[in-house]
Order: C-alpha cells, then sequence, then structure tokens
C-alpha cells in the first residue's frame, strides 16, 4: 500500500477525523512506542522505539474533549507519516483500514547486514499466502481437507489484504476486519489445535488428536502450509493481534500469545496432512454443469466430459466419465447450448474435481439469455467439440429453437 507524495518526501497521512485517539494510542503501545508522559488525561507523549526515530515525538490526545484534540492528531499523524520508523508505517496501515494483524517471523542465516534474501522473502510470502487462505476455508466449515471446494469464495474473502516486511524482519498480513476476520479467528483457533495435536503426537505417538481438531478449523491445507513455513528454517512464529477499532472477537484471548513451530514438528505435521487427506470422504452430489469440453478415442463409446459447475457442488469444473448413451445425451445438449444435470459421487482424490458413479445425465431447460451465453461460449470453443467427435463433426447451429431439448 503506497500513500500519495505530499511534496516533501513524505507522505499524506490518514484524515485526523477519521482516527479515533483509543486507537491510535493502542496501536502506537503495540508497535513498540513508548509512553513518556503528558498532561494526564489530556495528552500523551509518545516516542518510537529503539533509536530509529531519534528525536520524534507525538502528542497524542486521550480523548476528543478538548479543542485542540483535531490539531494534535493532524499534527501526530503528519509527524508519523514522515517518520523513519519503520513501525510508524505499520500504524498508519492499521489507521487506513481497521485490520486485524498476521505476523510470521522465519530464524533463517542472514545475507549481509541482516539482509534477507530475495528467495527467502519470497518463500515467506508464499506460506503465508497458504497459511491465510486455510484460515479462510476453515470459516466457510470445517474439513479434512477441501482441495477446489470452495476456493474462489475464500480468495475473494482475502482480496482486501495487506502485506507489509514487519519491523525486525519477517511478514505482516493486514486482514480488514469488515471482510476477513472470520477467516482470522478460524486460523488463530486452528494454529493452537495444530500445536496441541503436534505436542499430543510427539509425547504419545498417536495421532487422533488431529482428527478432533479438524473441528477447530484444521485441514491439511493448513498442515501443508506450516509445513512449508517451517521447511528450511531453523524455527517459525506466527502473531496475531486484534483490530482496537474492532475490538476482541468473542471467544478469543485479547492479547493471543504466538505460536511457535521447529524443525522437529516436521513429521507429525507431514503426517497429519496424509491422515486428513485419506479420510475425507467423497460427496454424493446432483451437480448442474454447462459442458464445456468433449473427448474420447473413437466416434462411438464412452467418452470423458468436463463440466463448468453452476449449482450443487462448491467447485468450479469437474470431469466426469459417462458411458455412450450418456455420452450422447451430454454432447447433443452442448450443442444445443443447454446445461445438463447429473448425480454421482465427488471425489476427494485429484482435489474434488471428478465425479465418480456419474448417472442420470439430463438436459436442463434455462431462460434465453443464459441460453445465449452458453451459446457463444460453444462458439468460441467449438475445437473442443471437434475434438470430440471426429472431423466430420457438425457446426455448431446458428440458433436453438426456444424450449427444445437435444434429440
Amino acid at each position: 500500500m503506497r500513500w500519495p507524495d505530499d511534496g516533501t518526501g513524505g507522505t499524506t497521512p490518514p484524515a485526523a477525523d477519521r482516527i479515533d485517539p483509543a486507537v491510535l494510542g493502542a496501536l502506537l503501545r503495540r508497535h513498540g512506542w513508548q509512553r513518556r508522559g503528558g498532561a494526564a488525561g489530556r495528552y500523551a507523549r509518545w516516542t518510537p522505539p529503539g533509536a530509529a526515530g531519534s528525536g520524534t515525538s507525538l502528542l497524542v490526545p486521550e480523548s476528543r474533549a478538548y479543542p485542540d484534540s483535531a490539531d494534535l492528531l493532524g499534527e501526530a499523524l503528519t509527524a508519523l507519516a514522515r517518520s523513519a520508523a519503520p513501525s510508524a508505517r505499520e500504524v498508519l496501515v492499521s489507521l487506513a483500514v481497521p485490520s486485524d494483524e498476521v505476523r510470521w517471523w522465519r530464524e533463517v542465516p542472514k545475507g549481509p547486514a541482516g539482509a534477507a534474501s530475495w528467495s527467502e522473502q519470497d518463500h515467506l510470502r508464499g506460506a503465508a499466502h497458504r497459511m491465510l487462505l486455510a484460515g479462510a476455508l476453515a470459516a466457510r466449515g470445517a474439513a479434512g481437507y477441501y482441495g477446489a471446494r470452495h476456493r474462489a469464495k475464500a480468495l475473494a474473502s482475502l482480496d482486501g489484504v495487506l502485506v507489509e516486511p514487519a519491523a525486525g524482519g519477517g511478514l505482516t498480513a493486514y486482514v480488514p476486519a469488515v471482510s476477513g476476520r472470520p477467516a482470522v479467528v478460524r486460523l488463530y483457533e486452528a494454529l493452537n489445535a495444530v500445536r496441541d495435536a503436534v505436542d499430543y503426537q510427539r509425547t504419545t505417538g498417536g495421532m487422533e488428536a488431529f482428527d478432533a481438531a479438524v473441528r477447530a478449523g484444521v485441514s491439511r491445507e493448513l498442515t501443508e502450509s506450516v509445513v512449508a513455513l517451517v521447511h528450511g528454517s531453523e524455527g517459525v512464529r506466527i502473531a496475531l493481534d486484534w483490530a482496537p477499532a474492532a475490538g476482541v472477537p468473542a471467544g478469543c484471548a485479547a492479547r493471543p500469545e504466538p505460536v511457535d513451530f521447529s524443525p522437529g514438528d516436521l513429521p507429525a505435521l507431514r503426517a497429519a496432512g496424509a491422515r486428513l487427506l485419506s479420510r475425507e470422504p467423497s460427496l454424493a452430489v446432483r451437480i448442474t454443469g454447462a459442458v464445456v469440453r468433449l473427448r474420447r478415442t473413437g466416434p462411438r463409446g464412452p467418452g470423458v466430459v468436463r463440466l463448468r459447475v453452476l449449482a450443487g457442488a462448491e467447485v468450479p469444473y469437474v470431469r466426469i466419465e459417462l458411458d455412450e448413451e450418456a455420452y450422447r445425451i451430454a454432447g447433443h445438449a452442448h450443442l444445443v447450448g443447454l446445461p445438463i444435470r447429473v448425480v454421482g459421487r465427488l471425489e476427494s482424490r485429484g482435489g474434488f474435481r471428478r465425479l465418480s458413479a456419474a448417472g442420470e445425465v439430463t438436459p436442463v431447460q434455462v431462460d434465453d439469455a443464459e441460453r445465449d451465453r452458453l451459446m457463444k461460449s460453444l462458439q468460441e470453443n467449438v475445437d473442443f467439440f471437434e475434438e470430440a467427435c471426429g472431423a466430420e463433426a457438425p457446426a455448431p447451429p446458428r440458433a436453438a429453437e426456444p424450449g427444445r431439448g437435444p434429440g
């Protein structure tokens, strides 16, 4: 995130009239600023951590009850925007959008002058993204393994997340409390459940604690993200802080303790991921979808169909093997711009992207607008149909008669 340049080499801070003094004080304290006195009950003087902003101090009003409180807030925000202290930027980002903060640190050998390598930063960002996605998936419902399920909506819920290098190394994600708090709450619960389950496994050798931890949001996706974070390091730490403006979520600690993992945890985490994958059952579903691809080896016999899912499952596409008659119905529905409905079992193997034991393939009537859209898609992808039917495949029709299904 970038603030607009103010023309003096600094940056333009957020508007003072949008800032709660109590929230600003809480963020300064969180990010290591020291309170050095001030007029009791009126304002506090804050100085940055260490010597990063030597000579800089902020006067922050305790409330808006006094006539000069707006001026003091404005001056404090301007000073923050021009401060050289890395923590000043972190405070400004948290003020811009009330956010829950998630921080990751990896203990790895440092480069010259303590700098992290490009590959290390890339690795950290990738693992952190996977961990946030696991929390967003868990917010949509507990499962030991999600595969392709819920992925699009989980990713959409993280659209507003801001990511910045953390003061002192590591990485910080600012997750907007309005849209992303359910994901952060589930991540908070799940990380603690993983830590407890790993401790149980290392003490007793038993894996059953991971089965119970699924209810707390633990999944294969989460254990894989922790493995990615720990691998190649001497240890990792994940810490959470709630947005002061949004308060503490019900049932959560006001100041959550950081969660640590070490290379010694990797065998338990990998075994847990394999266990959660193998134990996730297939699902009986009735899917409605548009045929987007057909393929078979000859002009007759069974074939494979790919559907873009319209309803019935939280996945974008599925692959289905159909017998000759069902394949013929799917091909005709494709030609006239109709989706089909099919029942079967959504298999966890392969990420819930394959439907097995498929049957009851039936064309579905749709309104004219939807049919036109499906026909346009057919025109744009006619080569797929030609692959399925061979060189003598008929050209797609210019229009289909309303209300008629496949012959």
